[in-house]
């Protein structure tokens, strides 16, 4: 009891103290980074054991989502294009960069619909892959890189982390339902797994940041203060649309958070390479805000069990 008790007191301490660890000790994360993938794997498996098939389902929600995600990133970079193209490129990459793969936890924590937002990663992921290539082209055309292979790359590295805990979940409800409801009891276990790989993914932008030039730390700030107004708006747009079908919690998380690492690799590939500071950025600010989320659901959710 006392063990459970200590638990849910550093509960809502673990993503600030996992942000805190990755900048601390982000010399040595490149020798772990290689299990980013398989833990994000592992937790979307617990997650995706507690919904099922019909569950998940299309309609308005996730076209007006879609909508902020591409149609608000193209309209964000034509409005600052004219004042600065960097910042520009680092508003649209954090506004079009797809959901993380890892927001159906987050969500599930928060009390959010999880086959909501595992539905809409799926679309924003696959859109994200099928107009990249064309959108980012035209922003940057001296890239070298080929439409069919830019798709593939996109969908080679992200689509099997969505799509394979997701038939493995339903493979385990279908074939071993022991399994499954095994897995589906220990929803605790995500969280922390998350804020392993949340070690990890700091880490790894802390060091990408730190090898930037000296000369080019006030460019990186503006964008890391244009991609926190960026992080904010989306947190905001997703609130408000989702109370349009009572679930705030999903589509503000749809949007807000996102696959920061495919947008580092987007930018670099891309775009001038000082734009991926951007996003790089992000990672703490949509990190950040998760971690309060969390501490306020958390302590709502005492008050009410004392109640």
């Amino acid at each position: 009891m006392k063990i459970a008790a200590l638990r849910q007191k550093i509960k809502p301490w673990m993503l600030p103290i996992a942000m805190l660890a990755g900048i601390v000790f982000h010399e040595y994360i490149h020798y772990i980074a290689f299990l980013s993938k398989y833990l994000i794997f592992v937790m979307l498996l617990i997650t995706y054991c507690r919904v099922k098939m019909s569950d998940f389902h299309t309609g308005p929600y996730i076209w007006w989502l879609l909508a902020v995600q591409l149609g608000g990133a193209v309209a964000v970079y034509l409005a600052l294009e004219p004042f600065s193209p960097e910042l520009a490129q680092g508003a649209f990459i954090c506004i079009f960069c797809p959901t993380a793969t890892a927001a159906p936890v987050i969500t599930g924590m928060l009390g959010g619909s999880v086959s909501r937002v595992a539905t809409y990663s799926l679309f924003s992921h696959v859109s994200v892959a099928l107009l990249a290539p064309m959108l980012l082209s035209f922003m940057s055309p001296e890239t070298h890189i080929s439409f069919g292979e830019s798709v593939v790359v996109i969908a080679r590295s992200v689509l099997p982390l969505i799509l394979g805990p997701l038939a493995l979940a339903f493979l385990f409800q279908r074939y071993v339902p022991r399994v499954h409801a095994g897995i589906a009891g220990h929803q605790g276990l995500s969280f922390y797994i998350w804020a392993v790989a949340l070690i990890i993914v700091v880490g790894n932008s802390v060091s990408f940041l730190m090898k930037q030039p000296a000369d080019k730390l006030p460019e990186i700030l503006m964008l890391a203060s244009v991609s926190l107004l960026v992080c904010l708006g989306l947190f905001g747009v997703g609130r408000r649309i989702g109370a349009r079908f009572g679930d705030r919690i999903s589509a503000a998380q749809s949007l807000g958070q996102k696959n920061t690492v495919l947008a580092i690799w987007l930018a670099l590939t891309y775009l001038n390479p000082i734009v991926s500071a951007a996003p790089a950025a992000y990672v703490a600010w949509h990190n950040t805000i998760n971690s309060w989320q969390i501490y306020l659901h958390e302590r709502k959710a005492g008050q009410i069990k004392k109640d």
